[in-house]
C-alpha cells in the first residue's frame, strides 16, 4: 500500500508539471511579468535562484521548450503507466509482467533523459541550457523504486522549467 501511495504522489508531481507546461504551450502568449512573483522552490538552488530572475528563455527558447515539454509529457505518461503496471503485477505475483513493465518504464526514462540532453545542447539561453541538463541528470537518477523518487526535487526543477518556458 505504501508503494501505491508513493506512486500516486510521484504521478501527481510529474503529471501536474507536464500538464501545466502543456497548457501553457498551447495557450495564448502571456506577458513575461505574469511569472514575476513565482519562486524557484524551497531549496532555491540552481541557476536564476540567487539574484537572477527566471523570465522566459531567450534565443531559441520557445522551440527548445516545446520539444522538451513534448518529450517530457510522453515520457511521464509512459513511465507512470508502466510503474502502475509493475506494481499491479508485483501485487498479483506476476513476475514476468512486472519485469516487462519495469523495462518499459526504464526505457521511457532513458528516452526522456536523452531528449532533455539533446534540447539542452540545442538551447542558446544559458539558464535553459543548464536547467535542461539538470533535469536530465535528475531524470537519470529515477528508477523503478517509487520509494526513492524525490518528488520535491522534480517539482522544483519543473517549476523552474515552467518559468523559463512561459510564453
Amino acid at each position: 500500500m505504501r508503494r501505491l501511495l508513493a506512486l500516486t504522489a510521484a504521478m501527481a508531481v510529474l503529471s501536474a508539471g507536464v500538464a501545466c507546461s502543456a497548457e501553457r504551450s498551447g495557450s495564448e502568449p502571456r506577458p513575461s511579468g505574469s511569472q514575476a512573483g513565482a519562486t524557484p522552490g524551497a531549496g532555491g538552488a540552481g541557476p536564476g535562484a540567487a539574484g537572477g530572475s527566471l523570465g522566459p528563455a531567450g534565443g531559441n527558447g520557445p522551440e527548445v521548450c516545446a520539444a522538451a515539454q513534448q518529450a517530457s509529457g510522453a515520457a511521464v505518461r509512459t513511465y507512470v503507466a508502466e510503474l502502475g503496471r509493475m506494481i499491479g503485477a508485483v501485487g498479483a505475483n506476476d513476475s514476468a509482467t512486472a519485469e516487462a513493465a519495469r523495462k518499459r518504464a526504464e526505457a521511457a526514462l532513458a528516452g526522456w533523459r536523452t531528449a532533455l540532453r539533446q534540447q539542452s545542447a540545442r538551447a542558446t539561453d544559458p539558464q535553459l541550457k543548464t536547467l535542461l541538463a539538470d533535469l536530465a541528470s535528475e531524470v537519470g537518477t529515477l528508477g523503478t523504486d517509487v520509494d526513492a523518487i524525490d518528488e520535491e526535487e522534480l517539482d522544483e526543477l519543473q517549476q523552474r522549467l515552467d518559468q523559463l518556458c512561459a510564453r
